[in-house]
C-alpha cells in the first residue's frame, strides 16, 4: 500500500528570489536528481502559491512552495564506489583526475560508472550529512584529466562565477597527427554545432567566437606533442580547432584523427582562485601511462 509523500514547505527568502523553481528545489532536496525534480514538477507534485508551475518559473520573494516528492525512487545519482584520484581537496570542493572513457555525470542512457556516481559514494556515508557533488565544468568522456567539483551549492556558485569571469586557466597536453611546423600560434575560428541531431561541431561563420593557443613541445617523424590552451570554452573546441588547422588529435576519429587506443587529449594543468581565500592555486595531473606510451611509439 503506497502512501503519499509528506509535503515539504518553503517560503522564498531574499537570496532565492528570481531563482528557477527546479533549481530552488534541487538546492534543497539532496536525495533527488535534477531530472527527478523536473519530472515531479511536470506531474503536478509541486505547487507555488497553491498553483501548479513550470520548472523554469522564476520565484518571487515571499512565494510559498509546497513539494510532495517521492524520495524512495532510485536516483540517477546513486552512490557507486569507483577508483578516483583526487589531486586537490578542500573543505567544500575538490579537483579530480578523471580517467579517459569515464563520463562526468549520468545521462538518460548511462546511469552508473560516472565521476559523479563515484563522488556520491566517496563523500557520503551512514550518519553523515548528504553531499551531492556539483560539476563546475565538464570534460568529454574520451578526455582525461582535471575536473573541478564542489561539495556545496555555495562553493559551486563561487567556482562557477570564477569560471564565467575567465579566472580559470586551463592547459592540455595533446598528440597531433602530422608535424606542426610553427613553434606557437593561435587558432581563432568560430564554432557551431553541425545539426541539432548530431553531437558534432565545426568551424562556421555562424558559430560562437573561439580562441585556442598552441605551443609545440616536441616533434616526432609523423606526430607532434603540443600544449593547448583554450582561451574560450566552447564544446569540443580543442578537437575542432586542431582538425581545422589540419592537425587533428590522434585517436579522434570523429574529427579526422588516426586510430589509437584512446583520444590523446589530457587536461594537464589548471590555475584557479580558491573560493575560500581568493589565492591562486595551480593543480596538475600526471600524464596517463597509455598516453605516454602512444607518444613514445610515435617517436620510435
Amino acid at each position: 500500500m503506497s502512501t503519499e509523500p509528506r509535503p515539504r514547505r518553503y517560503v522564498v527568502e531574499p537570496g532565492a528570489a528570481r531563482q528557477r523553481l527546479d533549481q530552488f528545489l534541487f538546492d534543497r532536496v539532496a536525495t533527488l536528481s535534477r531530472m527527478q525534480i523536473r519530472a515531479a514538477i511536470r506531474d503536478g507534485a509541486v505547487r507555488v502559491n497553491d498553483m501548479t508551475a513550470q520548472a523554469g518559473a522564476k520565484l518571487a520573494l515571499g512565494d510559498r512552495v509546497e513539494a510532495r516528492l517521492d524520495e524512495s525512487r532510485p536516483s540517477a545519482m546513486r552512490p557507486e564506489p569507483l577508483p578516483l584520484r583526487i589531486v586537490h581537496e578542500a573543505r567544500d570542493w575538490a579537483v579530480i583526475d578523471k580517467p579517459a572513457g569515464m563520463l562526468v555525470h549520468p545521462t538518460l542512457k548511462v546511469k552508473s560508472g560516472t565521476l559523479l556516481n563515484g563522488l556520491a559514494a566517496l563523500w557520503n556515508g551512514p550518519g553523515r550529512p548528504v553531499v551531492r557533488p556539483i560539476l563546475v565544468h565538464r570534460l568529454d568522456q574520451a578526455t582525461s584529466g582535471l575536473v573541478v567539483v564542489a561539495r556545496t551549492p555555495a562553493a559551486g556558485r563561487a567556482l562557477g562565477n570564477a569560471l564565467a569571469a575567465g579566472r580559470f586557466e586551463k592547459s592540455y597536453r595533446a598528440i597531433l597527427d602530422g608535424v606542426v611546423e610553427r613553434d606557437s600560434f593561435e587558432i581563432e575560428a568560430p564554432i557551431a554545432r553541425v545539426s541539432e541531431t548530431e553531437p558534432h561541431w565545426r568551424v562556421s561563420p555562424e558559430g560562437k567566437a573561439a580562441l585556442t593557443r598552441l605551443r609545440v613541445l616536441e616533434r616526432g617523424p609523423r606526430r607532434t606533442l603540443v600544449e593547448l590552451e583554450p582561451v574560450t570554452g566552447r564544446t569540443n573546441q580543442l578537437r575542432v580547432h586542431c582538425a581545422h588547422a589540419g592537425r587533428p588529435i590522434v585517436g579522434d576519429r570523429a574529427y579526422g584523427g588516426t586510430a589509437a587506443e584512446r583520444l590523446c587529449l589530457h587536461a594537464e594543468r589548471l590555475r584557479l582562485p580558491d573560493p575560500e581565500t581568493g589565492a591562486t592555486l595551480t593543480v596538475e595531473a600526471d600524464l596517463p601511462c597509455e598516453f605516454a606510451r602512444i607518444w613514445d611509439e610515435s617517436t620510435a
